[in-house]
This record gives structure tokens, C-alpha cells and sequence, in this order.
């Protein structure tokens, strides 16, 4: 069991890997997002899509000035577009639980390296940095494709909130997933086997899976 100590709040930083960057999301963004846009991808988030370019950019605007959420623009290192975001949330300190959420990533990103190093990337903020025990991800439970990302990304299932929400005029029954400290030595080494070079022939294609095990 972890230590009782307060971890470290989360702050505006630029995390940087081999394939995803994430920055503190900013006006900078919004083409590439405005770009990344597909209405449908939107359907289980708690926003609806923006109707315009100038839409989003008063979110981005709002979000940028956020302290209680930390939105992040995840960033292609390759081209230098912002082709997704995610956030840090729900953030506890003096009891060391924090969430990763309002996650969207566009076509070109999802089902990538960079959107699984870009995961990585706040995992690591967020233990090895930050010092905190127990990290979150929580979705809609229709939501199939975020449930079985949280699985391979390593977070264990822990039960279903229902009747947690109402979003856009509907009942939410919440799936909860979380992977501690405890758990991330062991993640960490796989994200890092499964993330090297060497892992990817030159057409960018897994030579192995993400193989994270059972918890």
C-alpha cells in the first residue's frame, strides 16, 4: 500500500515523446483540431460538436483557462499538428487520485502509436512526477471502443456506477477503471518495450501487441 502523502498538483507542461507531444491546449490548436473534427466521435462525450472553426475556438479559449481541469492538445510530433486532446481531472491531491478524461482523438490519431504513447506520456506525469497512487478513467458503459481502451492501456476494471449521469437529456451508467502506483512499475516497462523504435517496420505497422497482462 502507498504511502499517505499528498502528491504534486498537475501543471501546464509540455510532455514530450518519440510520436505524440501533448501541450497545454492553446489557440495554436485549433486548425488541427478543427481539422481532427468527425461529429461522431463526439456522441458519448459530455460536449456536443462545435458547429464551426470559431466555435471550437472559444472552447479552446475556455479550456486553455480552466484550473480545475488541465486540458492538453496531443500533438503529432511528425508534423507538428494537434490531431487530438485529452485532460487531467477530477484532481485530488491530499489523496493522490487523479482522472485522465475528455479524451478525443481524431482519426488520424486513434488506434496509433502516438495515441497509445500520448496515454503514456500522462501516465508517467502523473506517477513518476507527480507522485500520485491511484489514476482514473471512466466512460459510458455503451461505450465499447473507451472500455476496451482502458483495458489495454492497463486500467482494471472496478464496476459500474449506475444511473450516475444524465448527459445530453440521457441516462449514464458510469464503467470505472483505474491502475495504481503499485501496478505501474510493470506498465511502464511494457509501454516502453511496446513503444521502442524497433518495434515498428518502416510502413509504421506493430510488429508486437501492447501485451499488458492480467492485473
Amino acid at each position: 500500500m502507498s504511502a499517505p502523502h499528498p502528491a504534486q498538483a498537475p501543471q501546464r507542461v509540455v510532455l514530450d515523446g518519440r510520436y505524440a507531444r501533448l501541450e497545454p491546449i492553446g489557440p495554436q490548436h485549433v486548425a488541427g483540431l478543427w481539422q481532427a473534427n468527425v461529429p461522431e466521435r463526439y456522441d458519448y462525450l459530455f460536449s456536443r460538436p462545435p458547429a464551426d472553426e470559431a466555435e471550437l475556438a472559444q472552447r479552446v479559449v475556455a479550456a486553455a483557462a480552466e484550473t480545475d481541469k488541465l486540458a492538453f492538445a496531443v500533438v503529432d510530433v511528425a508534423t507538428g499538428v494537434a490531431e487530438g486532446q485529452q485532460s487531467l481531472m477530477r484532481i485530488v491531491p491530499e489523496h493522490g487520485v487523479i482522472e485522465v478524461g475528455a479524451v478525443y482523438w481524431g482519426p488520424r490519431l486513434a488506434r496509433t502509436r502516438a495515441a497509445t504513447e500520448a496515454l503514456c506520456l500522462h501516465s508517467r506525469y502523473v506517477f513518476d512526477t507527480l507522485g500520485y497512487r491511484r489514476f482514473e478513467w471512466k466512460c459510458n458503459n455503451r461505450n465499447e471502443p473507451s472500455r476496451r481502451a482502458a483495458e489495454r492501456f492497463g486500467f482494471a476494471f472496478e464496476g459500474i456506477f449506475r444511473q450516475h449521469m444524465i448527459i445530453k437529456g440521457e441516462n449514464r451508467d458510469t464503467a470505472w477503471f483505474a491502475m495504481l502506483d503499485s501496478d505501474w512499475p510493470r506498465l511502464r516497462a511494457e509501454y516502453e518495450r511496446w513503444l521502442a523504435p524497433d518495434n515498428f517496420d518502416a510502413a509504421g505497422q506493430q510488429k508486437t501487441r501492447l501485451d499488458i497482462g492480467r492485473h
